[in-house]
């Protein structure tokens, strides 16, 4: 509230004096410029959450699908379609359909050779391709993750394309990414049945 010392005001006509010492409205004043300000934080804060909601989903997604897959003695195709299914489930409230990819992929190092992805299969309508290479083709594995000649692991990606529902001029659309490597539990699984 503005308010002027006496000495100024003694000088004013009697309605301007009135005026600068009327205190009605002082809290709609306050409401109009806090009220943007309190509405972006609230909307940013949404958005934020759900930014990590989803990143914590795909971490999970990728986990679950490498270890389910790494647990079987042997896989069918129908087997890994049951697996692709389920990871709507476990994406849920996210459309892994429409803005997701799951890419599960079987690599082994023959003796002798290089590490080579026997296998590949991939779902959802996410155009992303695998950071690991293509079926048939030399595996490229983490930094300093070794695998052994005759020993195969199974390596789960998922992509999730963020595309922010509210503030998109704070946060833009993002790729997302995760990847888990699972070593098979009772088989190799270099073959799909």
């Amino acid at each position: 509230m503005l308010k002027l010392p006496d000495k100024f005001t003694s000088y004013l006509p009697l309605k301007v004096q009135e005026f600068l010492n009327d205190k009605r409205g002082v809290f709609a004043i306050d409401l109009a410029f806090a009220a943007p300000i309190l509405a972006g934080l609230m909307l940013g804060g949404v958005e934020v959450t759900r930014f990590v909601m989803l990143n914590q989903k795909i971490e999970r997604t990728s986990v679950t699908m490498a270890d389910l897959v790494s647990q079987s003695e042997t896989l069918t195709e129908g087997d890994l379609s049951g697996l692709f299914l389920a990871t709507s489930g476990v994406m849920t409230p996210f459309d892994m359909d429409a803005n997701g990819k799951v890419i599960v992929s079987s690599v082994s190092t023959p003796s002798g050779g290089s590490p080579t992805i026997n296998w590949q299969r991939s779902y959802g309508s996410q155009t992303s391709s695998s950071t690991v290479g293509s079926e048939g083709g030399a595996a490229i594995l983490p930094a300093g993750f070794e695998l052994r000649e005759n020993e195969s692991v199974i390596v789960a990606e998922v992509y999730y394309n963020f595309d922010p529902m509210v503030v998109n001029g704070v946060m833009d659309n993002h790729i997302l990414y995760n990847r888990a490597i699972f070593r098979p539990r009772f088989g190799s699984l270099n073959t799909i049945n």
